[in-house]
């Protein structure tokens, strides 16, 4: 288990319209979330894992997300971009795990070939209990929030905060280390998360967006 328990997670990613985006500003990010405390890095993309990999030695979850009107599936949707981001230097890899339309094969077979023949973990990004339980039978080796609010079945769901609610019934009901992600913007929700069982937390936008978090203050005081 490369995650340690108890650990925070930062996902250093910046879109393309974003002034941070590119491989020298996400390596920057990992180097300053790990000075932070941080016990793992979520990145994007093979170019930005080298970099980050290249100046730290935390583990590396990777997703490699590709942009297609045809699908809703697009973080990590097939084993190629699996293979790419291996061979850059993440640890982990990270998918969307819901049964949803990709360009791929089946998330289950997916899964089970970045295990057996790239010899990586496996990071599940889901939106339901269900998701979560097909997961863990497919072989993950974390089963992750990250989701929840974000698919048609869960957008009913998506509120300010995280959902708490799909941690807490997934540490109940799910037997591999699940991680929260999605919407963590305060320490009190990061411990809240911890209280309720998580294994890890990820924390993107509230930490490495500063784009965002200046919005978030212009909103305040509008």
């Amino acid at each position: 288990m490369l995650i340690p328990k108890g650990a925070l997670v930062i996902s250093c990613q910046a879109r393309a319209d974003n002034p941070l985006h590119g491989p020298v500003y996400m390596a920057a990010m990992a180097r300053a979330a790990e000075q932070g405390g941080a016990r793992g890095i979520r990145a994007n993309g093979a170019d930005d894992i080298v970099a980050i990999r290249a100046v730290t030695t935390l583990p590396i979850i990777g997703i490699a997300k590709v942009w297609d009107e045809r699908f809703p599936v697009y973080i990590t949707p097939g084993f190629a971009q699996a293979d790419e981001i291996a061979r850059a230097g993440a640890d982990i890899i990270g998918l969307d795990a819901t049964p949803r339309p990709r360009d791929g094969e089946a998330v289950e077979h997916l899964i089970g070939r970045i295990r057996s023949e790239l010899g990586c973990e496996v990071f599940a990004d889901i939106a339901t209990l269900e998701e979560g339980r097909a997961a863990h039978a497919a072989g993950a080796s974390y089963v992750a929030t990250t989701l929840s609010g974000y698919t048609e079945e869960t957008v009913s769901r998506k509120t300010e905060g995280p959902d708490l609610e799909l941690l807490s019934a997934l540490v109940a009901q799910v037997p591999v280390p699940i991680v929260a992600e999605g919407r963590f913007d305060t320490p009190e929700l990061v411990a809240e998360a911890f209280r309720r069982g998580a294994h890890a937390v990820v924390v993107g936008t509230a930490i490495t967006n500063p784009r965002e978090i200046t919005r978030k203050f212009v909103r305040a005081i509008s």
